[in-house]
């Protein structure tokens, strides 16, 4: 199998962890975003939108790093997508949390404006744009946190594929200036996700931040 990615993104790490905790060997074409390489005919040829990650194993291209992460799970037994369709409906439902609010509404703003504007020069961050991004971040971080105050890990005692999803978008929390600090039990359980040799083992070179 073959994934094309950027490292640094978090959507591809999240991918690349999932396979490298549960031993499957996972070849990595990049596609540097920072060179516009996703825009290539080549690359859109496999990915019509034009965004990372995308795997292809023979003849089945898939793109949407969730349903990578699924798909990869599936390939043999493993703790982080159990059988049980209860377990199984629990990590989905944390899952879309993480794509719909978690993601996109909380994180992705604060990391696009305090980092992702540094990288490529685009110019300072928009006051407005990081106002609503950190008043989502304190509504959302709240539920988060309230949860793993009764747990360790967001559907129970055990790490799973909702764990990595979601902890994958605060991977950059420090260099995004994310205010994460009065949580408490979401820096506990973010240790924890970050301290998993497959974490560290895809875990990108540090970002050269732009002056």
């Amino acid at each position: 199998m073959k994934l094309y990615g950027f490292p640094p993104s978090p959507n591809t790490w999240k991918v690349r962890a999932v396979a490298a905790h549960i031993g499957l060997p996972l070849e990595l074409a990049l596609v540097d975003l920072s060179k516009g390489q996703q825009r290539t005919p080549e690359y859109l040829a496999l990915n019509p939108t034009g965004r990372t990650p995308t795997l292809v194993d023979g003849d089945l291209v898939l793109w949407e790093s969730t349903a990578i992460m699924h798909y990869l799970a599936n390939q043999k037994p493993n703790s982080l997508w159990p059988s049980n369709p209860r377990a199984r409906a629990d990590i989905m439902r944390w899952q879309s949390w993480q794509l719909q609010h978690w993601s996109k509404e909380a994180c992705e703003p604060l990391v696009f404006q305090r980092l992702v504007k540094k990288l490529l020069n685009l110019g300072p961050p928009e006051p407005a744009v990081v106002e609503k991004g950190t008043e989502c971040f304190h509504r959302e971080a709240r539920v988060l946190d309230t949860h793993l105050s009764k747990q360790p890990y967001l559907t129970g005692s055990e790490l799973t594929l909702a764990d990595i999803s979601v902890a994958a978008s605060i991977a950059y929390s420090r260099e995004a200036a994310m205010p994460i600090e009065p949580y408490q039990n979401v820096q506990h359980w973010f240790g924890r996700v970050s301290a998993l040799p497959a974490w560290r083992q895809t875990a990108p070179e540090p970002l050269p931040v732009a002056a």
